[in-house]
C-alpha cells in the first residue's frame, strides 16, 4: 500500500528576487490565466539542502556533495600520499568506471554523491594503489576504461549506492556514463507559485562615489533590479516506502531523514539577492499530509487568484482557499485513513482537521511519529 507524506506551506515573501532567469528578473509563470511569481523546483531543493547542513540537521556522513571536483576531494581524502601521484591514480580509477576528466581535473557533469561514496572510494584507491597502472599516453574514454582490471572496475561501481546520503536518496541522481547507480528520487518537488497576480517592480539605484570631488554631485554609478513581493504555495511529496529503500532499508536513517526533511522545507529560503533584500520570511502555514491512496497537489485552489484586500492579508486568505479546496479534494480523492499535522500562524486553518503543533520542532517529531506508526502498520 502507497504511503506518501505530503508538505503544503503557504509562504509570503517580502519584495524579492529569490530565483532570477536569464536576464535577471524574477522567475515567473501563467497559471490560471493570470501571471504569477515563481521559484522554481530545483532552487528550492538546493535551499532544502543548504538548510539541512546549515542546522546540522543530519550527520555529514549521511548528506551529499554535487560537484564537478571530484578529483579534488579525493586527493584530499589521500592526504597521506603523493598528490601528483594520487590525481594520477585517481584519474585511472574513475576511468575504471567509465568516468573520464576534462583537462581541467574536473568531471565533464556535475555528479551527485554522497560523502560516504566518496570515502569509500578513496579507501579503495588507496587499497589497489599499485595496481591502478598509469600511462603517459592520453586515451579515449574507453581506452583509458580497459586500463582498469575488471575486478577494480566493478569494486567502484559496487562502491556507488548512493552511500545512505539522505538528500540523493530523496531527489534522485542520473549519472550517463554509469547508468547502472542511477537513483530514483523519493521525493518530488513542485515549482512554487504566487497565490496570486503579480506584477514586476524595478529598483532604479544609485551608488555614491565616497571620495568624489565637490564638483562630482552625480552618482558613481546607476543601475536597476527586478523584484516582486508574493505569497506563495509550496508543495512537495515524500514517498516514505522508497526513501527507506534508497537508503538501503534503515528504516531508523528514514525516520531521522523525514523529521530533517520537515525542518528544512520550512526554514528553506533561496539565497537569490537576499544581500539585497534579506527576505528571511518564514511559512504562516505548514501542513503536511499523511496520504493512503495518492498524492494531491492543492495549486487549483488558486487557479483563481486570491485578490488583495485591506481587511485581510493574503496569506490568511490563502491559507483559508487551501483548506476549502482540500476539504472538497479530501472528500473525493482522499481516504479516511488520511491524517494532518498542521502549524498555522494565520488561524484560518479548520481546528477539527488534523493536529495543530505549536512549533517547527514539535511539527518535525509529530511527523516523524507518524511516519513510524504508518510504516509500522504496513510492516515496513
Amino acid at each position: 500500500m502507497s504511503l506518501f507524506l505530503e508538505f503544503h506551506l503557504i509562504q509570503n515573501f517580502a519584495p524579492s528576487n529569490l530565483n532570477r532567469d536569464d536576464t535577471g528578473a524574477p522567475k515567473d509563470a501563467v497559471f490560471g490565466g493570470q501571471r504569477r511569481a515563481r521559484v522554481s523546483s530545483q532552487c528550492f531543493k538546493r535551499a532544502v539542502r543548504l538548510a539541512a547542513s546549515e542546522h546540522e540537521l543530519l550527520p555529514a556522513a549521511n548528506r551529499g556533495v554535487r560537484t564537478k571536483k571530484l578529483k579534488q576531494l579525493l586527493i584530499e581524502r589521500l592526504s597521506g600520499r603523493d598528490a601528483q601521484e594520487a590525481a594520477a591514480k585517481i584519474e585511472v580509477a574513475l576511468a575504471g568506471a567509465g568516468l573520464k576528466l576534462k583537462d581541467d581535473g574536473k568531471t565533464e557533469y556535475l555528479l551527485f554523491l554522497g560523502e560516504g561514496e566518496i570515502a569509500a572510494l578513496a579507501d579503495l584507491i588507496d587499497q589497489h594503489w599499485d595496481e591502478l597502472v598509469v600511462s603517459t599516453e592520453k586515451k579515449s574514454k574507453k581506452d583509458a576504461k580497459s586500463d582498469v582490471t575488471p575486478a577494480i572496475g566493478k569494486k567502484v561501481k559496487a562502491l556507488m549506492d548512493g552511500g545512505k546520503a539522505v538528500d540523493v536518496a530523496l531527489f534522485g541522481r542520473m549519472l550517463a556514463d554509469m547508468p547502472s547507480v542511477n537513483q530514483d528520487a523519493a521525493c518530488q518537488v513542485a515549482h512554487a507559485i504566487s497565490t496570486h497576480r503579480v506584477e514586476r517592480e524595478f529598483d532604479y539605484f544609485t551608488a555614491v562615489d565616497d571620495k568624489g570631488d565637490e564638483d562630482e554631485t552625480g552618482a558613481g554609478m546607476i543601475g536597476q533590479v527586478e523584484f516582486n513581493s508574493a505569497t506563495f504555495y509550496r508543495y512537495a511529496v515524500l514517498d516514505l516506502h522508497k526513501l527507506q529503500a534508497n537508503l538501503q532499508a534503515d528504516r531508523e536513517l528514514a525516520l531521522s531523514a523525514v523529521q530533517a526533511f520537515t525542518l528544512a522545507m520550512a526554514r528553506a529560503v533561496p539565497s537569490g539577492k537576499q544581500n539585497s533584500f534579506a527576505a528571511h520570511n518564514p511559512p504562516e502555514f505548514v501542513g503536511v499530509c499523511l496520504r493512503h491512496a495518492a498524492p494531491m497537489n492543492l495549486a487549483n485552489a488558486f487557479e483563481r487568484p486570491v485578490a488583495a484586500r485591506r481587511d485581510d492579508s493574503l496569506s490568511a486568505q490563502s491559507v483559508r482557499e487551501l483548506a476549502g479546496y482540500e476539504a472538497k479534494l479530501g472528500a473525493v480523492y482522499g481516504t479516511a485513513e488520511d491524517q494532518w499535522l498542521t502549524l498555522d500562524l494565520s488561524g484560518q486553518w479548520p481546528a477539527a482537521r488534523g493536529t495543530a503543533q505549536p512549533t517547527l520542532q514539535a511539527l518535525a517529531q509529530s511527523v516523524q511519529a507518524l511516519a513510524a506508526q504508518a510504516l509500522s502498520v504496513q510492516g515496513s
